[in-house]
């Protein structure tokens, strides 16, 4: 079975509906899907429909933002309850705290002539498909380009947005402990996302996977896209000293971007897949192996 864990809609920073998102998976032979946007599950609902229809089985996933060790970590949730109040408290804050940052983006932006920004960003989101999300990045990028302030989303991120740029707004996210603590209050499995994307040390990296389980946390995303293979080895190694699962995902936002949907390096066979769990969604702390 064909299965993708981590994808990305138009309820975050991805660019197809989830309607459409669901549809393209589909005609890739993905058989099991969950919908993983940052800090949100308000594309689910559509989402859900669409897969009922085309006889996909999409199962109920968010990516929540957290800080660790002083940086910004992504958290994987997954077949968990909606309307767990844990977790609505919790998008609620983000939501919140993802505005603030919008408009102080925008600030900046205006700041140095470029007028408009949190507006411009705005109207791009609505296009690709209305959202009562704050927009992000890719949104101020696509913006500045349209304005004539940039020549593309390369030159926007390396001049304005990206890391340790003017437009790179840190927000304040809760901790790595709170935020798996949430997950598991709303009946959660959770997966550490992308471990290797983190500019860390072999060391502080194996800190952060103990961090993580301490926390309660199940998984490692032992594959992220097209990752390197080597990159993959070490994560399976991690998962293997520390008895995790293992969670795959496509990390899909755009066609046409670094992976597609269903597509990623395969996982290593011996790793047990924490998708095989979700049957058992109301009790993942026996998620031990």
């Amino acid at each position: 079975m064909k299965v993708d864990l981590h994808c990305h809609s138009t309820a975050s920073d991805g660019v197809l509906a989830p309607a459409a998102l669901v549809t393209r998976a589909h005609e890739r032979g993905v058989q099991m899907l969950a919908l993983t946007d940052h800090d949100t599950v308000e594309g689910l609902e559509e989402a859900r429909v669409t897969a009922d229809r085309l006889g996909m089985r999409l199962i109920n996933g968010i990516e929540l933002s957290c800080t660790w060790g002083g940086a910004t970590i992504h958290v994987l949730g997954y077949a968990f309850a909606c309307e767990a109040p844990a977790l609505r408290a919790a998008i609620a804050e983000l939501h919140q705290g993802r505005w603030l940052r919008a408009q102080e983006i925008s600030r900046r932006l205006d700041a140095k002539g470029m007028a408009g920004a949190l507006e411009g960003a705005r109207a791009v989101q609505q296009q690709l498909g209305d959202s009562g999300n704050a927009p992000a990045r890719p949104h101020f990028a696509e913006f500045l380009v349209r304005s004539g302030h940039v020549r593309d989303h390369a030159e926007a991120f390396r001049k304005w947005l990206g890391a340790g740029k003017l437009g790179d707004v840190k927000q304040h996210w809760p901790t790595l402990e709170q935020t798996v603590t949430t997950l598991r209050d709303s009946g959660a499995w959770i997966s550490l996302a992308h471990p290797w994307l983190y500019a860390f040390t072999r060391s502080k990296r194996r800190r952060l996977v103990a961090d993580f389980i301490a926390a309660g946390g199940h998984a490692l995303e032992v594959v992220n896209g097209l990752q390197p293979a080597e990159q993959v080895g070490g994560l399976a190694i991690l998962a293997r000293e520390f008895g995790l699962l293992a969670s795959v995902g496509s990390d899909f936002h755009a066609p046409g971007d670094w992976s597609e949907l269903g597509m990623y390096r395969p996982l290593p066979d011996d790793l047990p897949p924490l998708w095989e769990r979700f049957d058992h969604a109301h009790s993942p702390r026996s998620a031990a192996v």
